[in-house]
């Protein structure tokens, strides 16, 4: 991942917006995250996008990431947060709330420290699937 100082406030390079992007802690979790997913996990970049926008009654929302079957249709939201920032049952229910709209079979939840995958009303804190894992599962 690629960082740099631009006036006097640092960035981070990111791949799926193809700009650079004022470095947050929440902002670091999630590049480190997706890197993680595409490199670890086989999850193709491509099928990732990064802040989708979602009307959540009379409020826009942006969800920190999806990634898309080879259909292009959704099948996991990402929610992440600041190392700083424990993953509560509030987390989960803003990614409830997200999914209303979306639909996906998958959520996960990741701050750094702690990722929890979820799939119907299972939470699973002790890892993540492979991309074509989740393809089979569907």
């Amino acid at each position: 991942m690629q960082t740099r100082l631009h006036n006097g406030k640092e960035q981070i390079f990111c791949e799926w917006r193809k700009r650079w992007v004022r470095l947050t802690p929440e902002e670091w979790v999630r590049q480190q995250l997706l890197h993680r997913l595409v490199s670890d996990f086989d999850f193709p970049a491509s099928l990732i996008a990064v802040e989708i926008a979602i009307q959540v009654g009379e409020v826009k929302k942006r969800c920190d990431a999806v990634v898309y079957d080879n259909s292009m249709q959704p099948l996991v939201l990402i929610e992440c947060k600041a190392e700083t920032v424990p993953l509560t049952q509030k987390t989960l229910d803003q990614a409830i709330t997200y999914n209303r709209k979306l639909n996906v079979p998958y959520l996960i939840l990741h701050n750094g420290p702690q990722t929890i995958f979820v799939h119907g009303n299972h939470c699973n804190t002790s890892g993540l699937p492979r991309y074509t894992d989740l393809l089979r599962c569907e």
